[in-house]
């Protein structure tokens, strides 16, 4: 006959059952092992401070725009570019070429000027902005061969004239 008491309530559990030795005495030898590791993990952080401090001292800056002139001078080759490249006719073969071209070094020019804080002020590096983003977004939503709507383009051309403009003022 059965207990109506389940079994696992009445049996002595599998824990109580296992004894546990008791942790060793830790000896000389174990002493000595611990104090070379403890040691050891100090001379390796203070090895990896100094090293560190000698890569980040070694380690190339970011990079930044060299001068003025440089700013002028790539800027000129960008609008240079998006004036060609949304000049092109629709059936020329080379306009996804020349689309991807025009991506590429918008992308470039975008990334090295736009952390220059002295940049962000000036007229011309907002109205470049402006545009760069106004054909990127074109060309990413349609198409590398898409043409580019009048009114778009209108609007492009004569943010670029006040690109030029704005770079022979110095702003």
């Amino acid at each position: 006959m059965r207990s109506p008491v389940p079994a696992m309530l009445t049996a002595p559990s599998a824990a109580a059952a296992v004894a546990k030795p008791l942790p060793a005495a830790r000896s000389n030898t174990t002493a000595a092992l611990h104090a070379t590791a403890a040691s050891s993990r100090r001379d390796v952080i203070t090895g990896t401070g100094v090293g560190a401090a000698l890569l980040l001292a070694l380690w190339p800056q970011r990079a930044r725009a060299a001068s003025d002139d440089e700013y002028l001078t790539e800027t000129t080759e960008v609008i240079g570019k998006v004036r060609s490249t949304i000049s092109m006719d629709k059936t020329d073969p080379k306009v996804a070429d020349a689309v991807t071209e025009l991506r590429e070094m918008s992308n470039s020019w975008v990334a090295k000027y736009r952390r220059e804080k002295a940049l962000l002020g000036r007229q011309s590096f907002r109205d470049m902005y402006s545009a760069l983003n106004a054909v990127s977004g074109h060309y990413i939503s349609f198409g590398p061969t898409a043409p580019i709507p009048n009114k778009r383009r209108i609007r492009i051309l004569e943010e670029m004239d006040a690109v030029e403009k704005s770079l022979k003022r110095g702003r």
